[in-house]
């Protein structure tokens, strides 16, 4: 019996321009089991987030069908697929998207808010702790480092339990150092939370961690 979490079948996306429709992905087939760490790789340009965006459902593909955790998303609508992103997909993203007025931990729990359920302090103390930030919940971003920042949008990633976590170019803002401590966390906390993890990256050191590599050149995927 399959386990996969993720299945695209001849997945292509076209952007029409006023003089012709550029291919940006093009008849993509891939699969991902439920607890596999998959790495994105290629050049910029390549269609690597654009493809992430897909599989997570934040757009829609110009032909082809993909499943995300047994639905198919080509068959629901905007609505829908936003429900499904909010019940079991979490997204850390190489731009922190802290909430500037919000501290640590009010960041932390922003998806309790989101889905109008009630906030879970003690959780959201906890997994600020998982990340090495216990004692800094009342600090608001400004008062962060950029790796602390990107500690709060991780843990801010789990605050909801994702079956899936997409990861794009998490690491692209930081320097070496504080890069590699940020890496280990995330590995950590999906291990630790059995998570599923897609991740868009550049760095092949960081693409190494995975189970699995996936290259895509010029819109396609090739053999890693």
């Amino acid at each position: 019996m399959s386990t996969s979490v993720i299945k695209a079948v001849s997945v292509s996306k076209h952007v029409a321009t006023a003089s012709a429709s550029i291919a940006i992905l093009q008849d993509v087939s891939l699969e991902v089991e439920q607890g596999e760490s998959i790495a994105l790789v290629g050049v910029s340009g390549a269609g690597k987030s654009t493809l992430m965006t897909l599989l997570a459902g934040l757009d829609t593909p110009s032909s082809g069908k993909i499943e995300l955790l047994g639905q198919s998303l080509t068959q629901l609508d905007d609505e829908a697929r936003a429900a499904l992103r909010s019940e079991a997909i979490g997204f850390v993203f190489q731009s922190f998207l802290l909430i500037p007025s919000l501290t640590a931990l009010e960041n932390v729990m922003l998806p309790c808010l989101i889905r109008g359920e009630p906030t879970d302090v003690v959780r959201a103390t906890e997994l600020l702790a998982q990340v090495g930030l216990a004692g800094r919940e009342t600090h608001l971003p400004t008062q962060l480092s950029g790796g602390e920042q990107q500690r709060v949008a991780l843990a801010r990633a789990f605050m909801s339990k994702p079956k899936i976590l997409f990861a794009d170019e998490p690491t692209g803002n930081l320097d070496q150092h504080t890069a590699s401590n940020v890496i280990d966390l995330l590995f950590a906390l999906n291990r630790d939370h059995g998570t599923t993890l897609v991740l868009v990256t550049h760095d092949p050191q960081l693409a190494e961690r995975c189970d699995r590599v996936l290259r895509i050149e010029a819109g396609m995927v090739a053999a890693a």
